[in-house]
């Protein structure tokens, strides 16, 4: 797969502060790819340069190997044959649906653009709705009409800007997975920026995480989860406890909770002070277990419940059981820790990120 865009050292300011500094991606051809992080760590302005509406201070940003932006040259955001969808939706509201949808589409007959915008309107499961005004839909229904308005200009490139947060969670989750489907059969290359990790882990081929302008790392959601290489990408993705522990081998770790095993090996010596994380996943009941937690909290979830359990020690970890072992606030369960995936950050530098991982034979 080619490169579709291709985002080379950028950097941009914003009221005289630096923004963004030094950050490269790409996003190959059909690609998902999202910008995910806390609020005010740039991955909006990264959207906006790749639109067009903010200029870039260092770098160079391509589309097909073209250059649209670099310090002092930017090509016109509708010179870009990018589709955009923001969190306001941005209709015209003295227009209807189908006239929305058809602004975008130039160079055609009215006929032929009413015929466009009416085909659209049926892939994104809006068929019939053409005679409302936006004030006339729900918050779903104008996503979906600002999506179809973006697709109508047959966009090589689609920007995503936080496009489902103003909807209810099932509404966003459903919406997102059809939208997900939608650009892969077309084939359109996308690029969404989210603070929300479910959102960007469901929808993205490709995540990368974000802070204070740059890219920390760019994974996977897999290997985010599981192979964070930060401590601050560790604690943003997913819920966990950090564990303190004790280096035992290159694999093995010795915890309050037990020695624990490894699929890969780590550089430190034996006895290196460490913080382990584990995982809510990484809990598992047993029952057979000598390792007792006491459940001090609980939160239903549906398919399962997360349990908050309080060690003899005092420390406390989160375990996620199967729902039908319902256990009440105050009981003792028995525990076993399964984290064959061992996240492992040395105690002396929490910033440190963790060395390259040589996973195990064993």
């Amino acid at each position: 797969m080619s490169a579709l865009l291709d985002i080379r050292e950028i950097a941009c300011r914003y009221h005289g502060h630096t923004v963004v500094r030094q950050l490269s991606f790409h996003a190959n051809r059909g690609q998902i790819v999202c910008l995910l992080g806390p609020s005010g760590c740039g991955k909006t302005t990264v959207l906006r340069a790749i639109a067009g509406l903010e200029p870039v201070t260092a770098g160079e940003i391509l589309l097909e190997g073209r250059l649209l932006s670099r310090r002092g040259f930017m090509v016109p955001p509708h010179k870009r044959g990018l589709g955009m969808v923001f969190q306001d939706y941005a209709l015209f509201p003295h227009l209807t649906v189908l006239e929305n949808i058809g602004f975008g589409i130039r160079n055609r007959s009215r006929r032929e653009r009413d015929a466009q915008a009416m085909q659209l309107l049926e892939t994104v499961g809006l068929a019939g709705y053409g005679k409302r005004y936006p004030h006339e839909l729900s918050g779903g229904q104008q996503q979906r009409v600002a999506l179809a308005r973006a697709l109508a200009a047959d966009p090589k490139l689609m920007l995503l800007d936080e496009p489902f947060s103003n909807l209810d969670i099932d509404l966003r989750e459903r919406l997102g997975m059809e939208i997900r489907e939608l650009l892969l059969e077309r084939g359109i290359t996308t690029v969404l920026v989210t603070h929300d990790q479910h959102e960007a882990f469901a929808l993205g081929d490709m995540v990368g995480i974000m802070n204070e302008g740059r890219i920390l790392q760019w994974d996977t959601p897999f290997n985010l989860y599981h192979e964070p290489n930060s401590r601050f990408v560790a604690d943003f993705i997913g819920q966990g406890v950090f564990l303190r522990g004790s280096m035992r081998s290159a694999e093995q770790v010795e915890t309050e909770v037990g020695l624990l095993q490894g699929d890969r090996a780590y550089p430190w010596p034996a006895g290196t002070a460490v913080d382990v994380l584990l995982r809510p996943d990484d809990v598992v009941p047993d029952a057979r277990s000598e390792l007792r937690g006491v459940i001090v909290q609980k939160a239903f979830k549906g398919a399962e419940i997360l349990y908050t359990l309080q060690l003899p020690t005092g420390t406390r970890l989160l375990a996620l059981f199967p729902s039908h072992l319902h256990h009440q606030v105050g009981e003792t369960v028995g525990i076993r820790i399964a984290a064959d995936h061992l996240v492992i950050f040395p105690v002396e530098d929490h910033s440190q990120a963790a060395p390259p991982a040589r996973h195990s034979s064993h």
